[in-house]
């Protein structure tokens, strides 16, 4: 290590200013401050001293999200596995692509018990995603850091890894690179780059994807890497369920008959979704591995937990008010506030897209109005517009345009009364 520092000090004068590499600075400064921690440190009694900084809190986040990233990789397996062996038992024809023309030159079967042949298929899956999303976000924050002449910062580390997470499997890798060049041009650079955004990068990112290529990122096709197949998830079969007077919850009644392109299979129960061995997006299927990261971001002091109860809060006030509701022609209506809690990427988006320091509500007050407001949109969404099933990414950017103005007004109320407090007459 001490090789390492040496020859970052001795090439220091390069990028200094005036020197031949001076526009790279900010190319170097990353470098250094990613290994190292920053020499400089702030003097004068005006400053305020902090034991974590910018990059120290990315790196928190980061490290809270590999528990749902290595799960993801397994889940993506899995489900790839278990579809080739109940449509070879079907007798249908089985294919894949390139990913399981590698998986196979490896060594590798389909076996869904393996957990190795499981986790090597999602693996060979999500890094081409990650590698893309990371090689396209990465360099045009490096440009924009050179043109401008700022440090690069370390919020892409957190967005680079969001993003693919946010994605099924079988996504393009050129929508990929578009995706995620729009988010950080169009959701930040134009803002002027971290700490500007008021858009959650990631969602942004996936939004576009969302809408400019719904055929890649939504339907029944893209959920499970095996070509052939087709299955809804779980939010997608309730939405599409019939009405009836005679079953109880109609929605809920449609997961236990899941209709796959082999024909009926397992189905899906509470405790599956909570698990996450169901089909979704990588990183968004297990709730339990989101509450493991949200207690280290909790733990570290970078996740806002009122955010997070907000939106739990929220979740559970409108579904048990709709609940309340004659369903008539929508079953959705008639689903419980704790399904929801674990359907879809309500868990994922909870814990680490509504907390997003930069876009979310900044006061105390202002954390439970947001994260209400999340929760209250998500639900409306999924019950009220059978076209976005999801609703949790589309909500949490609805509360990223609200969040200044929440703030606004609760800085305003409280000088009102702090004014009518000392107020002499």
């Amino acid at each position: 290590m001490k090789a390492l520092r040496y020859a970052l000090d001795k090439a220091h004068p390069w990028f200094a200013k005036g020197a031949l590499l001076e526009k790279a600075y900010p190319v170097y400064e990353a470098l250094d401050t990613f290994l190292y921690t920053p020499g400089e440190v702030a003097t004068g009694s005006t400053h305020v001293r902090d034991a974590i900084d910018l990059k120290r809190m990315m790196t928190t986040v980061v490290v809270a999200l590999i528990p749902v990233t290595l799960f993801g990789m397994w889940n993506v397996g899995y489900q790839a596995n278990y579809a080739f062996q109940e449509m070879a038992a079907a007798g249908m024809e089985t294919s894949g692509d390139w990913h399981h023309m590698i998986h196979e030159a490896i060594g590798f079967g389909h076996n869904p018990s393996n957990f190795l042949d499981n986790f090597v298929l999602g693996a060979i899956h999500f890094l081409p995603i990650y590698i893309v999303c990371m090689f396209v976000g990465g360099h045009i924050e490096m440009i924009f850091s050179v043109l401008r002449g700022h440090e690069i910062n370390e919020g892409f580390l957190v967005t680079g890894l969001l993003f693919p997470l946010t994605l099924p499997p079988t996504i393009p890798l050129w929508q990929v690179a578009l995706g995620i060049a729009f988010g950080v041009i169009v959701a930040k650079e134009v803002f002027g780059g971290t700490g500007r955004n008021f858009l959650n990068v990631a969602l942004t990112s996936r939004a576009f994807l969302y809408f400019a290529y719904s055929g890649e990122i939504s339907g029944d096709k893209v959920w499970t890497a095996m070509d052939g197949f087709s299955g809804a998830t779980a939010l997608g079969q309730m939405a599409n369920a019939v009405p009836s007077e005679t079953i109880a919850n109609p929605a809920i009644a449609s997961l236990g008959s899941i209709s796959y392109s082999w024909g009926a299979s397992e189905p899906i129960s509470w405790m599956s979704a909570f698990l996450g061995t169901i089909q979704g997006c990588v990183g968004e299927t297990s709730t339990l591995l989101c509450l493991v990261g949200a207690a280290i971001l909790i733990a570290a002091g970078v996740g806002s937990w009122k955010i997070m109860l907000g939106v739990l809060g929220g979740v559970f006030v409108t579904a048990s008010l709709l609940n309340g509701v004659n369903p008539g022609t929508n079953p959705m209506m008639g689903v419980p506030f704790y399904w929801h809690f674990v359907l879809g990427g309500l868990a994922f988006g909870l814990v680490y897209m509504a907390t997003d320091p930069v876009s979310a509500s900044m006061t105390e007050k202002g954390k439970w109005i947001y994260g209400g407001l999340i929760g209250f949109m998500t639900i409306l969404i999924r019950v009220i517009n059978p076209a976005f099933p999801e609703g949790i990414m589309l909500a949490i950017l609805f509360g990223n345009v609200f969040a200044p103005l929440i703030d606004y007004f609760v800085v305003y109320f409280n000088v009102r009364r702090r004014v009518a407090r000392y107020a002499t007459t």
